[in-house]
């Protein structure tokens, strides 16, 4: 996969968290994925569709991570994560991907998004419903660790 495909949604993931919650995430090693175990608690999906690719893009957290999150943007810390907190995850998978499309569409990419889905719970899984690579990319943080998907079918 192309690392100025995969470079936006990085600087975008990194962006969106110092700048909403004051979270720096510290990004680690990119790796291929085979199986579609997601490696968080709490997990944004969502599909992406344009004239040259198609793809989908995915942000986990570990619900520790996922709840200071919450504390930071909020100001409310749940005990454990409830509709708030996945609407908040829904949110900033959607900021992250509409950072990453703009710097996207500046290379010529353009694609549309679809709304986000949000799934919770230990081992769940995501189903990126795209013929082409996955790429998972593992982020750390003093309160726990996140990580992002990428799958796309042309690049």
């Amino acid at each position: 996969m192309n690392v100025e495909f995969i470079n936006p949604f990085i600087a975008s993931l990194i962006n969106v968290l110092e700048t909403m919650a004051q979270t720096k995430l510290q990004p680690g090693k990119p790796k291929k994925k085979a199986d579609e175990v997601a490696r968080g608690d709490v997990s944004g999906l969502i599909g992406m569709v344009g004239p040259q690719v198609k793809g989908s893009f995915s942000i986990s957290f570990d619900e520790s991570l996922a709840l200071e999150i919450m504390h930071r943007m909020l100001g409310e810390k749940p005990a454990k994560i409830d509709a708030e907190v996945t609407d908040m995850v829904g949110e900033i998978t959607n900021m992250v991907t509409g950072g990453a499309k703009l710097e996207l569409a500046k290379k010529g990419y353009d694609f549309d998004m679809a709304t986000p889905i949000v799934v919770s719970g230990r081992q769940h899984t995501i189903t990126h419903k795209v013929d082409g690579p996955k790429i998972v990319l593992p982020f750390t943080n003093e309160a726990g660790n996140a990580s992002l998907e990428i799958c796309f079918d042309k690049v």
